[in-house]
């Protein structure tokens, strides 16, 4: 995931994969969007299923139609991180990527050695990361891996239990907030390191993976069967990092829509 600038450092520009750490993953795992994995993707760009990308403020003002008429349906885009920033960029990103007729979500990059999971949830949702069951809005998504700011420091000097802590925390606001659990992006890498391998999220988390270079999303992280969104690649040729649903356009927009109630 790209990331643009945090409160008072200078963010890495690009997601632990290039660190060469591995999956990322997003799962149907809402509750009563769970259904059998479509047919395995085999290759990034060449493979079946909506394409779409994620952006931040690095990309600043994108050309959403342009973007469709290459083949983008579906985009996440930054809004905040920690407690302390939002995207300068997000308001006009997220309402051109809805213009332009993409099926667009917003997510927050975790800082969860800066404040409780509980207070970061809730600065999101009130900075852009709601949700409404429109069949337009992507769930909310928390991007969690590894801390680009502390290489010593991968899991940000927390321990297994606290971290997996924090991501109930802060999954526990935003449901409470909005209705719906969040997608968790990560890294099977990172996911097994830092929460110890927790499978505790995968069954009503979407999970997001991230694996480039290669024709399939590869190992997951432990706990999910199956990735709801594949990043294959950090370019291409849409704006920010490249995406890959794993499911027909019908099911895309079933699972923005949420469980029926």
């Amino acid at each position: 995931m790209t990331h643009s600038p945090g409160p008072a450092t200078t963010p890495a520009r690009r997601r632990p994969s290039r660190l060469a750490l591995s999956v990322m993953a997003l799962t149907l795992g809402a509750v009563g969007l769970l259904e059998a994995p479509a047919r395995a993707a085999g290759g990034g760009a060449g493979a079946r299923g909506p394409q779409g990308h994620d952006v931040s403020s690095y990309q600043k003002d994108v050309d959403w139609r342009a973007s469709r008429a290459k083949g983008a349906r579906f985009v996440y885009v930054k809004a905040t991180e920690a407690t302390g920033y939002r995207n300068p960029h997000f308001g006009r990103q997220y309402r051109g990527a809805r213009e332009a007729g993409l099926i667009r979500g917003a997510y927050h990059f975790a800082r969860p050695d800066r404040s409780p999971g509980r207070e970061q949830a809730a600065h999101f949702v009130r900075n852009g990361g709601g949700w409404r069951a429109d069949g337009r809005t992507l769930p909310p998504a928390l991007d969690i891996e590894h801390n680009p700011y502390d290489g010593k420091r991968p899991c940000y000097g927390l321990s297994p239990a606290r971290t997996t802590g924090w991501i109930r925390s802060f999954s526990d606001e935003v449901a409470r907030l909005t209705g719906r659990r969040p997608v968790i992006y990560t890294t099977a890498h990172w996911w097994n390191t830092c929460t110890g391998g927790s499978t505790a999220f995968a069954a009503d988390h979407p999970l997001w993976v991230a694996r480039y270079g290669s024709a399939s999303a590869g190992t997951l992280p432990a706990g999910w069967s199956y990735w709801t969104i594949w990043q294959y690649a950090d370019r291409g040729r849409l704006p920010g990092d490249q995406n890959l649903f794993n499911g027909s356009m019908d099911r895309l927009k079933a699972f923005a829509a949420g469980p029926r109630r």
